[in-house]
């Protein structure tokens, strides 16, 4: 596997009941390909997620972001002594390595990645069509900000504006708020339906976030959260025609052409908590079920 930091997020897939309706969807909506050995999605030829069929009809239809380690039975039990809970524990899958499944004391199931003889995980983040953030909500915030910190031992900068309580979170040894945060944790305020579990947003980066929630809408999926504007991009929750929910990310113009001068580039770096958070409270703000 390419070199991931322990901890961080090296690969996205969706279980879906109908494989090929997905290739179709997100084929249109990310301009993605696949790859006729594996199946994996590609940008450009280079590998961006997983789609897969759902095999058990009582599991979600979901997103699922695995996190990067060197040794998932380690992990594994990291997890369990820090109050977390395996879902599914690690095992074999050939040259791909090791996978598992685990949940936060929240109840929020991310998957755990550890690199075999294949070279694998993300070539490609933070371009059109490809992983650029994830989220994870939750109730429990003492509990989870407890475990990811003793777990991964995430560098982690808090932000409280008014009722808002948000966490940006960067690997050991990296700088809070820096470019190398990939990710947050948000509190499920009484915003969302009492009956909404914790759980893990996976965001993707696209040219026109607009246009993205057409062409969902277009091809039966719906708009959980409509577009809304942030410091770092423009922003929407979606869900596509099978149920599975994501959120789409487009970024500033200005910084697209990459036109900035580095006085504004060091603004525009500094200014990512801040648009963490803003994310955060407007996906509060008209909250769908979970499927």
């Amino acid at each position: 596997m390419a070199a991931f930091a322990e901890g961080t997020p090296c690969w996205v897939d969706a279980q879906l009941p109908d494989l090929e309706a997905g290739k179709r969807f997100y084929g249109e909506l990310f301009g993605w390909t696949f790859d006729a050995a594996t199946g994996e999605a590609r940008i450009g030829g280079k590998r961006a997620a997983g789609l897969v069929p759902k095999r058990d009809g009582r599991m979600p239809t979901t997103w699922t972001v695995y996190l990067a380690t060197e040794d998932a039975g380690a992990l594994a039990a990291r997890i369990r002594a820090a109050g977390g809970q395996m879902v599914m524990e690690p095992y074999p899958v050939g040259p791909y390595g090791v996978v598992a499944l685990a949940a936060d004391p929240g109840g929020a199931v991310f998957g755990l990645r550890q690199g075999g003889e294949r070279d694998d995980g993300f070539q490609t983040q933070m371009e059109p069509g490809s992983f650029c953030w994830m989220e994870i909500y939750t109730r429990e915030k003492d509990a989870v900000d407890t475990f990811y910190a003793a777990v991964f031992g995430y560098v982690a900068q808090d932000l409280t504006e008014g009722s808002l309580d948000y966490r940006v979170w960067s690997p050991p040894g990296s700088r809070p708020g820096d470019d190398s945060s990939f990710g947050g944790r948000a509190v499920l305020t009484e915003a969302f339906p009492a009956q909404m579990p914790g759980h893990v947003l996976v965001y993707f980066a696209v040219a026109d976030c607009d246009a993205a929630c057409a062409a969902t809408v277009r091809m039966g999926g719906r708009i959980t959260n409509e577009p809304f504007d942030t410091p770092h991009g423009r922003v929407a929750v979606l869900t596509d025609n099978q149920g599975a929910r994501f959120a789409v990310l487009a970024e500033p113009a200005e910084e697209k052409a990459g036109g900035e001068e580095e006085g504004d580039k060091a603004v525009a770096d500094d200014s990512a908590p801040e648009r963490d958070a803003e994310t955060a409270e407007k996906s509060a703000e008209k909250p769908d079920d979970m499927t």
